[in-house]
């Protein structure tokens, strides 16, 4: 087992950090919000009714009390857990000179997770080999983000092989609220299409 230090894990979890900041505030954050929408509209206002308000949302009831129409706004309500389920199993550790499969992992998740943070929703991990291997639930922050990165990129797997099935099923348990999920594998592994309902073929 190759020990690192705290400091140098802190290091490069931070330069990941920065190597990705330009992508989430300038390309992908605008992105993410559209096309993962929260789960429903809450009750923001009633305002006065403006040129171009779609005549759907007057509110009657108010627009006669008041003998003006007056429309009802809404606002979105975000609150999304989004989930990565990673595998971490043997053929993570194999990749090209320039960085591991597991190491590019961490890019992707560094990238959806920093954005997850920026629009206030929660960031949960499930490792897998053919066991689980770590589960972080949902929870808000940029310091959970970190946390995730630290895992993929430092945690030691038990198992050696891989069971996509296994941690789908896991999945399904244990996330009761709606949420997002990435699912970051090479997917070497057989029968997990056919386990979960999909019919699986070869090219």
């Amino acid at each position: 087992m190759h020990l690192v230090s705290t400091a140098d894990i802190l290091k490069r979890i931070r330069r990941l950090e920065i190597m990705t900041k330009n992508v989430v505030n300038e390309i992908f954050a605008g992105e993410y919000h559209s096309s993962f929408r929260g789960q429903g509209l809450e009750f923001s206002e009633v305002r006065e009714y403006q040129a171009g308000d779609n005549y759907r949302d007057i509110d009657w009831n108010v627009s006669a009390r008041l003998g003006l129409p007056f429309i009802k706004k809404y606002r979105e309500t975000r609150e999304l857990s989004v989930v990565f389920i990673v595998d971490i199993s043997a053929s993570q550790f194999l990749g090209t000179v320039s960085a591991l499969k597991k190491e590019r992992i961490a890019e992707i998740v560094a990238t959806l997770a920093f954005s997850a943070v920026a629009n206030g929703d929660r960031c949960g991990l499930i490792m897998f080999s053919d066991r689980l291997e770590k589960f972080l639930p949902p929870r808000k922050g940029r310091n959970r983000a970190l946390e995730i990165l630290r895992e993929i990129l430092y945690h030691e797997p038990e198992g050696k092989q891989t069971s996509l099935s296994g941690a789908c099923e896991y999945a399904g348990k244990i996330l009761s609220k709606r949420s997002v999920i990435f699912l970051l594998s090479d997917f070497l592994d057989q029968g997990y299409a056919k386990e979960n309902g999909y019919s699986q073929q070869k090219a």
